[in-house]
């Protein structure tokens, strides 16, 4: 018979276990996928953000990772500057997915000053990276009137909670700051003078399109 004592200790090895097969299944499908994530294909969220982009924009996609995302929006757009703190990213970004109206740039987007606006700015998976969301927020509101964003949210079942409250590592990442609820997510943007125009909740994020607060 498992006492209390035990089943306690048992949850937190498996929570344990559970959160490295994870990491290791996220590693392992990306070689087994040839190079990208099947979260690309099995999630379809590069729909998202073409769907919300006109033929003629000018669009900032900050923390383009290796290009895939970057590349696709660069088919309908006039004009993408894709950004990444990751040098090995925007190298392999320059090698895969390279067109003639892409600008990759090397930096860290918090800290680099734009001398252009934009007519959109992408935000995929990158604002829950960042320490001070408030600032950068602030920031990049200067620089375009609309905003196609999508982070993780914390109430995607029921274990991410569990986990939480027994002390046990529960962020789907371990370089996240934050994972959000609807509210906090809204919060957090109108303290930076923006709102969510539309939203939807699917695969465990948000996906949103937000514009400045009038």
């Amino acid at each position: 018979m498992i006492n209390q004592k035990i089943a306690t200790f048992l949850v937190k090895l498996f929570i344990r276990i559970h959160n490295l097969s994870y990491k290791c299944i996220g590693r392992l499908s990306i070689i087994a996928e040839g190079g990208i994530h099947p979260k690309h294909r099995l999630m379809n969220y590069h729909s998202f953000f073409i769907n919300n982009i006109n033929h003629g924009d000018t669009v900032l996609d900050i923390g383009c990772g290796n290009g895939y995302l970057t590349y696709d929006i660069a088919k309908k757009a006039k004009k993408v500057v894709a950004v990444d703190l990751n040098k090995n990213n925007i190298d392999q970004a320059k090698t895969k997915f390279p067109r003639e109206n892409i600008e990759y740039i090397h930096g860290d987007a918090t800290k680099l000053n734009f001398n252009e606006r934009f007519d959109v700015i992408v935000l995929s998976n990158v604002l829950e990276h960042i320490e001070d969301r408030h600032s950068f927020l602030i920031k990049i509101r200067q620089l375009a009137d609309k905003f196609l964003i999508r982070v993780p949210v914390i109430n995607r079942d029921w274990l991410t909670y569990y986990k939480k409250e027994l002390g046990c590592e529960y962020l789907l990442d371990p370089t996240h700051k934050i994972e959000y609820t609807m509210e906090s997510f809204s919060e957090e943007l109108a303290k930076a003078g923006l709102k969510i125009e539309s939203a939807t909740v699917q695969f465990g994020e948000i996906w949103a399109v937000v514009r400045k607060s009038k």
